[in-house]
């Protein structure tokens, strides 16, 4: 499997401590506090509650969603809805998409963002990570549009992955899913920090969520799941003390960085940058107890997610310190 963030099991097996401060995701550090839920929640199979894709399509904007468990699921079985394909993938962003496209029987070029526009006319479909994990690149919603039709025109896809979509939800298409060929993807993990319940959801044409859910089966989404998301995505007040919470955090980390010479890109939720010496930067911290994502190839550099709590903070600080006096 591709390597991804969280992976502490890992850290503490090679640097043998108990006490990590993990910035390894971009997942919010303080989290929906999750409801008691019902007790047939356990006992009964999880038929598909029409509360939750009602919540969702309020909460996203969408004309229509479907569930799935979380938005790997989807990024795995979007590729086997359609014969071999060109498909272009923008670069550097979440590896699991070329990952499973290439997998798949389809042609792949991994794409620039820069190059993307060009990219449209030589390729079937188009997967576009927005905002952008790890760089936090932006592709403005007007110009995703008009990319969706132009693929679509010819029967093609634009797969739009908004999983951090969440702290900049003007830029999002998700209410623009009933076009042809426009496929979204979002995640309840991020913004409401839910990792652990394992939920996103695709907005699409009915035919293709038809076609996605048939391949997916029955009970893809637990009934605690279920349960704990219809309370998140209809909390306006949390999920608007959220946003401003998150924002101030970005911005509190983005200055941190800069205070250290350091000129990164991200979201509210994390900060990367193309750190010149990558490996040195994750030892210096996992020596300290702060696990951070390290990324050596086309994305060489670090991303720092956001630490939950002022004590985080001060340790991080302490760590960069020490980094800039080394």
């Amino acid at each position: 499997m591709l390597e991804h963030g969280g992976n502490l099991r890992d850290a503490a097996k090679r640097f043998g401590r108990d006490d990590w401060l993990d910035l390894s995701t971009g997942i919010n550090p303080r989290w929906y506090p999750a409801p008691q839920v019902a007790d047939n929640a356990w006992h009964r199979l999880p038929e598909p509650d029409p509360a939750l894709v009602a919540a969702a399509q309020a909460f996203y904007g969408a004309p229509r969603m479907l569930p799935v468990a979380g938005t790997q699921a989807a990024i795995q079985a979007l590729p086997r809805l359609r014969k071999p394909s060109r498909v272009a993938v923008s670069a550097p962003s979440y590896a699991e998409h070329a990952h499973h496209w290439a997998g798949h029987g389809h042609t792949i070029t991994l794409t620039p963002y820069g190059e993307l526009a060009a990219a449209i006319d030589h390729n079937d479909v188009l997967v576009v990570v927005n905002p952008n994990n790890p760089t936090g690149a932006v592709v403005s919603a007007a110009q995703l549009l008009e990319w969706a039709d132009q693929l679509a025109a010819r029967g093609g896809w634009l797969v739009v992955d908004e999983a951090f979509g969440d702290t900049a939800r003007d830029n999002s298409v998700a209410a623009h899913t009933a076009r042809p060929g426009l496929i979204v993807l979002r995640s309840v993990g991020k913004f409401f920090g839910l990792a652990g319940i394992r939920l996103g959801f695709v907005g699409a044409q009915p035919d293709l969520l038809r076609d996605l859910g048939d391949l997916l089966g029955p009970w893809t989404i637990s009934g605690p799941a279920q349960q704990i998301a219809i309370a998140a995505l209809t909390d306006s007040a949390w999920q608007a003390s959220t946003r401003e919470e998150l924002h101030a955090s970005g911005q509190r980390l983005r200055g941190l960085l800069g205070a250290h010479g350091i000129q990164s890109g991200g979201t509210p939720l994390f900060q990367w940058w193309a750190e010149a010496e990558p490996e040195a930067f994750w030892q210096h911290m996992a020596e300290r107890g702060i696990w951070v994502r390290l990324f050596t190839h086309a994305a060489r550099g670090i991303r720092l997610g956001l630490p939950p709590d002022e004590a985080g903070w001060q340790r991080l600080q302490a760590a960069f310190n020490e980094w800039s006096k080394r």
